[in-house]
């Protein structure tokens, strides 16, 4: 392996170390073992029927075939399109105000990124997707992400970065046009108030009336906050240091969270109903968009990540040694109806809408035109941050999956199903399982569902709709075989809750700063005073409208009479992956402009099949005529059964009730049909844009010109040798410096 050392003008030590490494029988040998592994998982995953699949064959399927797109698929579109140049200055290196632009160690970056792409979407989205079986949902977590999402993520982060970190909006505007970026800044922000919204839903869902957990997540904020102070003023630089010490106050939070659970003083005050935790988290979202991003946001996403990515990697390990069966079949009934108790619609293409987040998340493409290119120190670590992030959080919606399909399928279905089905009790949820579910082989009783609510601290486990329950009773079964026993089945369903509330809450606050940067550069096209980040009123104003817009959603849902996760998930799925065709779109126009049109194939292909997945989608939520599935035809059944003097329908109760449907249906179908139109227009302008460029060669970007950098920063997550020799020179370097 050869070394080179890249050096720059003036007496700096090298900025960079390049190392050029060759092929080895040994290295040869290690990834055709590798692609045997995953090769080996497939064919069991594929092939296997009944209930003799391990589900260990996952792991292996899923790590195998991460590994392989990382260090191939990855490496060519570093190789061919983005080209990181070691000796170009970050835009945190040139824009460094210690708030939103600051060069930040690139381990708490990644923990910053990943914590902020994973939300809700891949716990929720494939525990809602095992309704039609575990086959599909794993075959689009696994190739989605490794051709779609990692892509995107990828290339949206690079091209963001080389544009001083601007935000997809703005990028769009420059790139496209500036009635193109107006369109797409439009859809944009108004998509970003759905996405933000149906994630606190979920967040709520989890937490609403469990003291324990509500303790745990509160206590995590002041963690954060004497993190962020203690790494910036204590004990500058000591990330190893401040990790330890974080880690240890989660633990005791989560222990302490017990203790709240089990006092009757303490339990009563953290016993929080679903609409006072809607305006918590609202306050919080104002506060984490606002602060000093050192102050709460990097260091309780840093802080999240070792939650999260412990977490996972335990049940990984969970799996591996109890080795459980799966349960859920490969396919069920309702891949094929649209009378799926979790979500209404059959397979294609409702499947790749609700597993968004996981396989390709336009939510992503966000973050890395928002937070993420303000932060990073070098070019070279892009694709770590930016496609290994996305990997990362691909392997949690294969684990989500893993920990559903592994649960007795009664007790799925009884968690899953919406309170207008199952009347919210154990004998409703029997009933309508044995009775009226539709699916064979498939029942439970209410001895059965009391044990499992009182085996994990619960009052009741019926109807705990929107993933993070289903998944926290997985986890707890396959754990306390591995860590515990019985007596240790609540804590690990707690444990797990407060990890799903910590990735859904890292989101939040990173998605609201996001839209903050956003609705700034619209309001900047009229008022350049907003384009200033360090005009603090500028920044109040837009997170206040941002904050109101999601919150007014957020309340909507929450006291949604037919259950906001059932209703507005879908409306998520199609807004999140018309987002992701809004990202691809303006990559691809990037990369023909730059020449490169040969290797627009690459953004080319998931473009191509996410607009058709989510346009049909679309479709059949505006147009289709089954109130299950229709927005509209939902509406206008329940707008006419009321004219009609009907105090009730299905299983809706009251005038009042039913009115709430017809408004909120109203709201989802108008959102349904601007967000395809808005898309459709932007795509329109991205497809002309590119043959433009396709004919005269190249046109010009808006990329900023080239700055060279005054810092070194290792590429990759763990330093490699050369990388920690040339450490030790700068930090020579810097003492020198210091003593003159």
């Amino acid at each position: 392996m050869s070394v080179e050392y890249i050096k720059t003008e003036g007496d700096l030590p090298p900025v960079a170390v390049v190392e050029k490494p060759r092929w080895t029988p040994a290295k040869i040998v290690l990834w055709v073992a590798i692609a045997l592994i995953a090769g080996a998982g497939w064919s069991m995953i594929a092939f296997v029927r009944g209930e003799e699949l391990s589900a260990s064959w996952f792991v292996a399927a899923a790590v195998g075939s991460y590994l392989i797109g990382f260090r191939f698929y990855a490496k060519l579109i570093e190789w061919k399109i983005c080209r990181p140049n070691p000796k170009r200055a970050t835009p945190a290196e040139l824009n460094d105000n210690g708030r939103d632009f600051a060069p930040t160690d690139r381990r708490v970056l990644f923990g910053h990124h990943f914590a902020a792409i994973s939300g809700a979407g891949p716990l929720v989205g494939p525990i809602l997707a095992a309704q039609m079986g575990y086959l599909p949902g794993t075959l689009w977590i696994v190739f989605g992400v490794v051709l779609a999402g990692g892509v995107q993520d990828y290339m949206v982060l690079f091209f963001s970065m080389r544009r001083n970190g601007r935000s997809l909006g703005q990028m769009t505007r420059d790139e496209l046009g500036r009635t193109g970026g107006i369109i797409a800044s439009i859809g944009i922000i108004l998509i970003m108030v759905i996405l933000i919204a149906v994630l606190g839903v979920v967040i709520i869902n989890a937490l609403a009336e469990s003291p324990w957990g509500v303790f745990s997540i509160a206590m995590t904020i002041p963690i954060a906050v004497f993190m962020g102070i203690y790494m910036r003023y204590l004990r500058p630089g000591k990330v190893v240091e401040t990790s330890v010490i974080g880690i240890v106050l989660l633990v005791i939070a989560i222990i302490a969270g017990g203790w709240v659970h089990n006092s009757p003083f303490w339990s009563e005050i953290f016993h929080l109903d679903k609409v006072t935790l809607a305006w918590c988290l609202m306050i919080y979202g104002f506060l984490a968009a606002v602060l000093p991003v050192w102050v709460l946001l990097a260091p309780r996403d840093y802080l999240s990540t070792f939650m999260k990515i412990g977490t996972i990697v335990l049940l990984a390990v969970g799996i591996l040694i109890v080795n459980p069966n799966v349960q859920m079949p490969a396919l069920t009934e309702f891949a094929f109806n649209s009378a799926g108790p979790a979500f209404a619609g059959a397979l294609f293409p409702f499947l790749f809408i609700t597993i968004a987040c996981g396989a390709l998340s336009g939510f992503h493409a966000l973050i890395s035109s928002g937070t993420t290119p303000k932060l990073i120190e070098k070019e070279t670590q892009a694709r770590l941050i930016g496609y290994g992030g996305m990997l990362m959080e691909s392997f949690v919606a294969i684990m989500a999956l893993v920990a559903a399909i592994c649960l007795d399928k009664g007790l799925y279905f009884a968690m899953n199903a919406a309170e207008p089905l199952t009347g919210g009790t154990v004998q409703g949820a029997a009933d309508f399982i044995n009775n009226s579910l539709g699916m064979s082989g498939v029942e439970t009783s209410p001895e059965i569902l009391d044990q499992a609510a009182e085996d994990v601290g619960e009052e009741s486990i019926v109807s705990r709709t929107g993933g993070a329950p289903t998944l926290a009773m997985g986890m707890a079964h396959i754990l306390h075989n591995v860590f515990g026993g019985p007596a240790w089945m609540s804590f690990w369903y707690h444990f797990a809750v407060m990890f799903e509330a910590l990735f859904i809450l890292t989101t939040i606050d990173a998605g609201t700063r996001v839209a903050r940067f956003m609705l700034s550069d619209v309001f900047g096209n009229f008022s350049k005073k907003f384009r200033d980040p360090s005009w603090t009123p500028g920044a109040w104003l837009t997170t206040a409208i941002m904050v109101a817009a999601w919150g007014s959603i957020l309340l909507m849902g929450v006291t949604d009479p037919l259950g906001g996760i059932n209703t507005l998930f879908p409306l998520f799925g199609i807004s999140n992956q018309l987002l992701a065709a809004i990202a691809l779109a303006v990559v691809c126009a990037i990369v023909c402009k730059m020449g490169l049109a040969r290797w627009a194939w690459i953004p080319g292909i998931p473009l191509v099949w996410d607009l058709v997945v989510t346009m049909v989608a679309s479709w059949q939520k505006i147009f289709s005529s089954d109130p299950k599935l229709g927005y509209w035809a939902q509406h206008f059944a329940y707008k006419d059964a009321l004219a009609a003097g009907e105090t009730s329908m299905g299983n809706t109760e009251g005038v009042a009730a039913m009115s709430a449907v017809v408004r909120n249906t109203f709201v989802q179908g108008t959102l349904s049909i601007v967000f395809a139109l808005l898309v459709a227009m932007v795509v329109v302008m991205a497809v002309w844009k590119s043959i433009e460029a396709i004919k005269k060669g190249s046109l010009p970007t808006t990329e900023e010109p080239f700055v060279e950098t005054k810092m070194f920063a290792p590429a990759g997550l763990i330093a490699r040798k050369p990388e920690r020799e040339l450490q030790a020179q700068w930090d020579e370097h810097a003492a020198g410096r210091q003593k003159e």
